[in-house]
């Protein structure tokens, strides 16, 4: 499918779209958002559900009251929408969390042995392992080597679980997950998918591809921080130890012993995040019903867009994990010759009022692997536009051929305009930020 899209429309409305910051050299511009892989803005869907909630904002499970009754309902409903969104299988169990990285975490206690990972994870998928024993795969110059690496990494030694990202963090670079799963199952072992970056791009069937368990983060999902999940076949979580010991997570609780309550509750100890809760229901409500195939259509035209911009940019070079990988969502990664990534990205902000992530990404094996201190990563988004893309295209030309009109310095690893002429704290009015003091 061919998108023809508005050079000034975004696919949908999120909040921020119209703030504007202020610029080094004075005046301010609209702020264009090219960091939706590090946190996206909420969509309006999920700002109207938390107001609507607001009123009624109470305690779950514990109250007889009409606002802890509608805020229980809201919660546990809020699981329907979650298992939905992913079309979840009758013996998975949504688990709601802070975060992708509390999700793997939780599941990390329950494996009952050895976890396979590739060294492309982000550290949330790839530090909590450790404690059954993690066993590494180091990831070859195509995705189909790499692959054959799993199989014979899994089929050479039992193993519980393989662990893998759904796209990458850095790269933006789709694992086929389907194959991954039956290749997973074959060996015996299950299959543990990180969608943070997966889930906001492309819609995910648990049924049909025969993942077993799936996280995600409610903040890269058009939600606000604070909530995420793990969605995932009730055995192991039935038979783990509490993720935390406290109230909620019980049936009984006597002087010498303690009837643990079975998932999801089992892990969901003291009082949950109501808001958070809703608001991820609301966001994945609010993805289900955008048609995936026009979604889709709609980022790879952007995302063609990006990345055609930055080959006619000399000195620009893309960063890609594998010379074969069939597909990718909104990332693109690159470098830029004679400047260090922190340095473009302070230059993109202060003089453009572009906002993207420079750094190593929470991927220091990738990044290590890739010959690279750093890079530079512009991610896509609901509310990124094609006007978006041109501006970063023509920041980065100006960059390239006639240098930043401002001067900039790096302090403890932290490049900076000096001097520094943006007031840096938000204005309470929310008209332009201001100076405190």
């Amino acid at each position: 499918m061919t998108a023809v899209i508005d050079p000034t429309c975004a696919f949908a409305a999120v909040s921020g779209a119209d703030l504007r910051v202020p610029l080094v050299q004075g005046g301010t511009n609209t702020y264009a958002n090219f960091d939706y892989a590090a946190s996206a803005p909420a969509l309006r869907q999920v700002t109207d559900r938390i107001s609507q909630l607001l009123p009624y904002y109470a305690s779950v499970h514990r109250g007889a009251g009409y606002a802890s009754r509608i805020s229980t309902e809201c919660y546990e409903a809020s699981r329907g929408s979650v298992a939905r969104f992913l079309d979840a299988d009758d013996d998975q169990v949504v688990v709601f969390t802070r975060n992708t990285t509390d999700s793997l975490n939780l599941l990390a206690g329950c494996v009952p042995g050895e976890t396979v990972v590739l060294d492309i994870e982000h550290h949330a998928n790839f530090l909590p392992w450790t404690r059954n024993g993690r066993r590494v795969v180091r990831a070859a110059a195509t995705l189909e080597e790499t692959i054959q690496r799993v199989v014979a990494e899994l089929c050479g030694r039992p193993a519980a679980l393989l662990a893998v990202t759904g796209a990458s963090n850095v790269t933006g670079e789709v694992l086929p997950l389907e194959r991954l799963a039956h290749i997973a199952h074959l060996c015996g072992a299950r299959i543990l998918v990180d969608a943070a970056q997966l889930a906001p791009h492309r819609r995910i069937s648990l049924r049909e591809s025969g993942i077993d368990y799936l996280a995600f983060s409610g903040h890269k999902l058009y939600a606000p921080f604070g909530s995420g999940v793990l969605v995932g076949r009730r055995d192991w979580l039935d038979a783990a130890e509490p993720y935390l010991a406290g109230g909620g997570a019980v049936r009984t609780v006597g002087v010498a012993e303690t009837e643990w309550a079975p998932a999801p509750q089992r892990h969901e100890a003291g009082s949950p995040n109501v808001l958070g809760a809703a608001a991820i229901a609301a966001a994945c409500d609010a993805l289900a019903a955008i048609d995936p195939e026009e979604l889709v259509a709609h980022e790879r035209a952007l995302a063609d867009r990006l990345r055609d911009g930055l080959a006619a940019i000399p000195s620009v070079r893309p960063v890609r994990i594998w010379s074969d990988s069939p597909d990718s969502v909104g990332i693109v990664a690159f470098t830029v010759d004679g400047y260090t990534p922190g340095h473009v990205a302070a230059y993109l902000s202060a003089e453009h009022a572009i906002g993207l992530r420079d750094g190593r990404f929470c991927a220091h094996p990738l990044l290590t692997s890739l010959g690279l201190d750093a890079a530079l990563r512009a991610s896509i988004g609901l509310g990124t536009t094609p006007a978006d893309v041109d501006r970063l295209i023509t920041a980065l030309t100006t960059l390239v051929t006639t240098g930043p009109t401002w001067t900039y310095a790096s302090t403890n690893g932290h490049w900076n305009p000096t001097p520094e002429t943006r007031p840096l704290t938000p204005d309470p009015t929310g008209a332009t930020p201001c100076l405190l003091g």
